[in-house]
């Protein structure tokens, strides 16, 4: 075990900004000592924290995967927890689980779509994702908790755009719910978004861009518990990168802004991809970033901001070992110069990332989005 001491530090612990310096030891086990600095004598392997903020290390809740090298992207950008929200086959998957480099992964394999929605078009997407009638659902739902699922995704579309129809869908929240896992609802439209929440889907993936969804929708949201991963950088993406009139990322943003009001949860989550097709590549890692600036404007303080890509991310997806700096967790940490707490542009002032105690090479970090990779096979949205 390489024990290593950050040196008097400010610590964002997940919840809250703590109260001035700190020195935080770890190791590959976990996060050993939170203590006041200077408390006891620095030991290990030590690393200066002045001028800087250690972070637990960020979670994108919402990422599609065609190649290995993407997870040591995340990781140099200080994302060291990853949620796959449509990625296949399963041996590729199974691949990027104990790849052992980069940010750690969960997963829910192949989404549940209709054949009749354009996710039926995407080159490779598999057959027996494909589901008309509440059994197919339930079937499906049954292949991805073998295949070792985390959670199952479901694409929900406004109706008469070809996917599951209201039965279909809740017969796989259903199915999802009685084997323990939780279901994610892709709901671009605000039709999807009111059918996904009838079906009583979990978390909702994206936000529209057709409309500010309104008052009585914002409450049956915020007062069921369901959560809301925004995806804003895809979806300006999608509205710059479509140029249609009837789609503006000001209903995106607006609707962001109704949600945190009302006090709904609200996670961080890019849709970083690189595939052929999609409306908008979104870079991994670096995109998270461009997240929480989006999130801020849209009215979460910096502070809200830090914690939907932490505590609240691992709490909505039973995390339990990480988003938090505690004793005992695991030690996935980013320490940053600055205080993103007052500036949120600080969390891409990278100084070091740590997955799981051990060093990330930050060499080749980008935190400024441009391009991206050539696609490789996958999955995606």
């Amino acid at each position: 075990m390489t024990l290593t001491t950050v040196t008097s530090v400010a610590v964002f612990d997940g919840t809250d900004l703590l109260d001035g310096a700190w020195d935080v030891s770890f190791d590959e086990s976990a996060i050993i000592g939170v203590t006041p600095a200077g408390t006891n004598p620095p030991a290990g392997r030590i690393v200066d924290g002045a001028g800087a903020t250690l972070l637990p290390g960020l979670i994108d809740a919402h990422v599609h995967f065609s190649a290995h090298h993407q997870l040591r992207a995340l990781a140099r950008s200080g994302v060291t927890t990853a949620l796959d929200m449509g990625t296949w086959p399963p041996l590729f998957v199974a691949a990027l689980r104990t790849a052992g480099a980069g940010a750690d992964l969960r997963s829910c394999g192949a989404p549940l779509a209709g054949p009749g929605g354009p996710h039926a078009d995407i080159p490779g997407f598999p057959a027996d994702s494909l589901v008309t009638t509440a059994e197919e659902a339930r079937r499906c739902v049954a292949r991805r908790a073998a295949e070792g699922a985390d959670y199952i995704k479901l694409i929900v579309e406004r109706p008469g755009a070809g996917g599951p129809d209201l039965g279909t869908a809740t017969a796989a929240v259903e199915a999802a719910h009685a084997v323990g896992l939780r279901t994610v609802a892709h709901a671009s439209h605000t039709a999807a978004v009111k059918l996904a929440v009838r079906a009583g889907a979990d978390v909702l993936t994206h936000v529209p861009l057709d409309t500010d969804i309104d008052h009585d929708l914002v409450r049956t949201l915020t007062s069921g518990g369901h959560v809301v991963v925004p995806t804003l950088t895809m979806m300006r993406g999608t509205a710059n990168n479509l140029g249609d009139p009837a789609l503006s990322f000001d209903h995106a943003r607006n609707t962001v802004a109704a949600l945190h009001q009302a006090g709904a949860t609200i996670v961080a989550g890019t849709d970083a991809n690189d595939a052929p097709g999609v409306p908008a590549k979104v870079l991994h890692g670096s995109s998270l970033h461009d997240e929480l600036t989006l999130l801020v404007e849209a009215g979460l303080s910096p502070l809200e901001a830090l914690q939907s890509a932490t505590s609240v991310a691992a709490s909505t997806f039973a995390l339990h070992d990480r988003g938090r700096i505690r004793p005992g967790l695991r030690a996935d940490l980013l320490l940053v110069t600055g205080n993103p707490v007052t500036d949120i542009a600080a969390t891409r002032h990278v100084q070091s990332v740590w997955t799981d105690g051990e060093a990330v090479d930050t060499a080749k970090r980008s935190c400024t989005s441009s391009g991206g990779p050539p696609a490789e096979p996958g999955g995606r949205d």
